[in-house]
């Protein structure tokens, strides 16, 4: 068997009362009070989750702005200097090799933040693609990320900072923030549907600030979270996660992450000429959210039918923790995707109805 990998921050969950999983390869906490209590916390109050395994590629050079028009979907040249952006990397049959986010750090130097399982495949794509003045730097090893997410995120951190955090605002970021007598880089952006913060820093200054966060938001009510809270916040939001929404097979027009698509970019980025295929061609299968009629969850993989006949499969599916609701994301022929439809999900063996609905299932207030 191979050793699974940890975090720097392993040895806190057992003092929080994590409980860990094998993902992708690393040994994360799935919860640590409930996944439903977790979940809840994020959305009434704050929940703080360790994402120390996601990847930081730094990418520099005169020509870093060529180079990442060149392998990402969105239009970089939009980035201001302490501005983020979310983008695909597209193979060139116009499938995903991965979804991330793009910070600029300075004129020529950028940081990508990439999914921890695809680090290595990532960083493989870009070296196999660079051309120019340009120097990619895998420094994942080298950094820690925490997550503080919920309504109260900014009112909590704020006590352990003299920054004003006000300052900062929805995706934009600001390096050297000392936080509980640690510089890091302090980013408005996360992966739950609410507001929140997510810290980069060395290890030793993400360990301190995980306890001290917690410590801070104590008596509000804020709770370490785990990987299950992570997926049915991002799901309820309609967030994609790459290998479910996402993957070599399902292209970014077909997962619903058109806005991240720049089809008009000159020159072309890798994938775009197929996708732009796709697009005039017409989709023949998109996502779409579902929900439970008869009783049963609907889960990742199980088969979707129109009056007998198969016509896609389920990429996500839960009970929602804040409505109940046994909802779904899946992938089905376009010509049964408005919303009303009625269909059948393959729940062990025996097909039970449900209906397509909007996305997402989940919009906090402003």
């Amino acid at each position: 068997m191979t050793e699974l990998k940890r975090t720097p921050l392993f040895d806190a969950y057992a003092q929080y009362g994590g409980k860990t999983i094998d993902f992708g390869g690393w040994e994360l906490p799935v919860q640590f009070s409930s996944i439903k209590d977790e979940h809840d916390a994020v959305r009434n109050r704050a929940g703080l989750f360790d994402v120390s395994h996601m990847g930081e590629i730094f990418v520099e050079g005169n020509d870093a702005l060529a180079f990442l028009q060149k392998i990402l979907s969105n239009d970089i040249s939009k980035i201001a200097i302490g501005g983020a952006q979310y983008s695909a990397m597209c193979y060139e049959s116009g499938g995903v090799v991965d979804d991330l986010l793009t910070y600029r750090l300075s004129e020529n130097n950028y940081l990508l933040c990439v999914n921890a399982a695809n680090i290595e495949k990532d960083f493989e794509w870009m070296l196999q693609h660079v051309e120019g003045d340009v120097t990619i730097v895998n420094r994942s090893s080298e950094f820690a990320q925490i997550a503080l997410q919920g309504p109260l995120a900014e009112e909590v951190l704020q006590t352990l900072t003299a920054t004003d955090l006000k300052e900062i605002k929805y995706f934009k970021f600001q390096e050297n923030v000392e936080i509980a007598g640690h510089k890091v880089l302090v980013s408005r952006s996360g992966y739950t549907g609410e507001d929140g913060f997510e810290l980069y820093g060395t290890p030793e200054a993400i360990i301190a600030q995980w306890h001290k966060i917690l410590e801070a938001g104590k008596e509000q009510g804020v709770v370490p979270a785990g990987l299950g809270a992570r997926d049915t916040l991002r799901f309820e939001a309609g967030l994609p996660l790459y290998g479910q929404e996402l993957s070599k097979d399902i292209s970014p027009l077909e997962a619903g992450i058109g806005f991240a698509i720049k089809l008009q970019k000159e020159p072309k980025f890798i994938g775009q000429e197929a996708l732009i295929a796709q697009k005039e061609a017409g989709l023949t299968r998109k996502s779409v959210g579902l929900e439970m009629v008869g009783k049963g969850i609907p889960r990742h993989g199980y088969k979707v039918f129109k009056d007998g006949v198969e016509i896609g499969e389920v990429t996500t599916g839960t009970q929602s923790p804040l409505t109940k609701r046994n909802i779904g994301v899946a992938l089905l022929n376009t010509a049964f995707t408005e919303v009303g439809t009625e269909i059948e999900i393959e729940v062990r063996g025996k097909l039970v109805p449900a209906v397509i609905v909007a996305t997402p299932f989940y919009k906090r207030s402003k």
